[in-house]
């Protein structure tokens, strides 16, 4: 027997339906390109984004056609990126801190037909298509005429241009939004290729849909009409983590930071429009630290941040909370989960303990939502016990977990559906997950397993560590030894004893990093988060002559 309900497809053109019908005068904020600041609404957002619709059928995109994006937040890219939806074709979001072969590579294998990019791209854009063969027929760059870049030629289209005296209703005899099924493909986004190359993850509007749902949870990112949010995190890293979606879906303020990043910008923003929420990796909330340690600048009306993509040192929920009365939460996710699968919200437990109290338990990664699955296995398969000590390779399953690779033959998931993601974690048995380690990065050390993450942790807790990375450096004796690598704050000083007095009794003695190497920068890859990649590369022969009479 079926239920007598409604069928109603979770396509995502009903969220920004939702929003132009009952949040129609809520702002959007954008620091654009051109650089000046721009306010529109969700109203006017979605008259333009059907305008893109047209403009894109008029191309010959028709459904499950693939339309890449390359831009930073903005109003424009959300008019883009609901125009290519609501038609069920494909929005193929790129991401421009990649080397440009790798972005040909990625156009190629998605066969995107259509590119929309910031102007800011141009350049480096018009010359890789002009040099690599894609499938790409059209770019269409957003801005105007005015703004028209030297090196794009007459058959490039200006956006404002392009859309001018398009309707921005659903136009006679033109199909609406939507009228496809919710399994339809919706979004193309590749993960960052750090073993091989990059995999592309297609969601679907019912997966997407859900996903809204899910970090709408009051435990997860518990977002509402009355929030201002700032999502940092780009819209080319999993949707920026969902807040594309969930922010129009509750009516929330949009504010939009464009390119700049940096922690005047991020400031600026978050005091002139008031922001109470935000999202963003380590990096970007350890240079918003810095400038207002340099300024004495406050945090007024933020109440919520939301830090991922690599673990968060304890020195930034520390900061946060003690200085500026901001609660973290510690997420967890990935291209493949759409991205979010656990959040460190506090239960009844933690959350009846004194803040300090509550930091171990703040330092995990958290609690699965509904809709999210995890276990833990060993390397021959075997469940492992969720005692909060026992580790394993952390699996998860779940209506927003990709079960194959766009291109790809076959699925990626064990006999129970579950998808293995290549992190190392315990569980407690209360489900609170804890990340140990990625499975690449993990450090093997005489048989026994070190954790690049709790080392690096520990290191940027010193007052003068802006940064810190741990990369396993092959050893002839050992395996493998940790090196730690440091980027100091400017003007501070340290050097490789004072480092190691800083971990001595916080871990084992046979965790010690043998070397402590200072860089002025640490490199970072094309997700904001380090490039441990790089960095095994670069210091492979570090202890190549260490004790290797020791290891014949």
């Amino acid at each position: 027997m079926l239920g007598l309900m409604q069928d109603w497809p979770l396509t995502v053109d009903r969220i920004l339906d939702h929003a132009a019908h009952r949040h129609g005068t809520r702002e959007i904020v954008s620091r654009s390109v051109e650089g000046p600041v721009v306010r529109t609404t969700y109203a006017e957002l979605h008259g333009r984004a059907k305008q893109v619709s047209h403009g894109l059928r008029e191309l010959g995109i028709a459904r499950g056609d693939r339309v890449a994006t390359l831009a930073w937040n903005s109003a424009r890219h959300m008019e883009v990126w609901y125009g290519i939806m609501g038609i069920g074709a494909v929005c193929h979001t790129l991401n421009p801190r990649l080397h440009p072969d790798q972005l040909c590579w990625i156009i190629q294998n998605a066969g995107d037909q259509v590119i929309l990019a910031d102007i800011g791209f141009a350049p480096m854009l018009l010359a890789a298509l002009a040099t690599r063969e894609t499938p790409v027929e059209r770019l269409i760059l957003l801005s105007d005429e005015a703004h028209r870049p030297p090196q794009a030629g007459p058959d490039v289209l200006m956006y404002e241009d392009w859309l001018a005296g398009r309707p921005a209703t659903d136009a006679a005899g033109a199909p609406a939004w939507g009228r496809f099924g919710e399994e339809t493909a919706c979004g193309l986004c590749y993960t960052s290729g750090t073993t091989g190359d990059p995999k592309g993850v297609l969601y679907s509007h019912r997966s997407n849909f859900l996903h809204t749902f899910l970090i709408l949870q009051a435990d997860i990112m518990g977002l509402s009409a009355a929030d201002v949010i700032l999502p940092i995190v780009p819209m080319f890293h999993a949707n920026a983590w969902g807040v594309a979606f969930a922010a129009p879906a509750v009516g929330a303020k949009m504010v939009m930071p464009g390119s700049r990043l940096d922690g005047a910008s991020v400031h600026e923003l978050l005091e002139t429009e008031g922001v109470t929420f935000s999202a963003a990796v380590p990096t970007v909330w350890q240079g918003l630290l810095q400038h207002l340690d340099a300024t004495g600048g406050k945090l007024t009306t933020l109440k919520r941040v939301v830090i991922g993509g690599s673990a968060c040192p304890e020195v930034l929920l520390r900061r946060f909370w003690d200085d500026y009365g901001v609660e973290v939460r510690h997420a967890w996710g990935m291209t493949e989960t759409s991205p979010v699968g656990t959040m460190g919200a506090p239960d009844a437990r933690a959350a009846a303990l004194p803040f300090a109290e509550q930091l171990p338990w703040r330092m995990k990664q958290g609690r699965p939502p509904l809709g999210i699955e995890l276990k833990l296995v060993d390397d021959g398969g075997a469940e492992v016990a969720e005692d909060g000590v026992s580790v394993g390779r952390l699996m998860v399953r779940g209506p927003t977990v990709a079960r194959g690779y766009f291109a790809r033959d076959g699925e990626v998931l064990d006999a129970d559906g579950f998808f293995d993601t290549g992190d190392i974690a315990s569980i407690d048995p209360h489900g609170v997950m804890q990340i140990t380690d990625r499975a690449k990065d993990v450090i093997k050390s005489g048989g026994e397993w070190i954790s690049s993450i709790e080392i690096e942790n520990i290191a940027t807790s010193h007052p003068g560590v802006a940064m810190a990375a741990v990369v396993g450096v092959a050893h002839p004796k050992w395996d493998e030894r940790p090196l730690l690598l440091v980027q100091l704050k400017p003007g501070a000083t340290a050097d490789g004893k004072a480092m190691q007095d800083h971990l001595s009794g916080r871990i084992a003695k046979w965790w010690m990093p043998d070397d402590v190497v200072f860089l002025d920068e640490i490199p970072l890859g094309a997700t904001g988060k380090v490039d441990k990649k790089a960095l095994r590369a670069k210091f492979a022969e570090r202890y190549a002559a260490t004790e290797l009479s020791a290891a014949g």
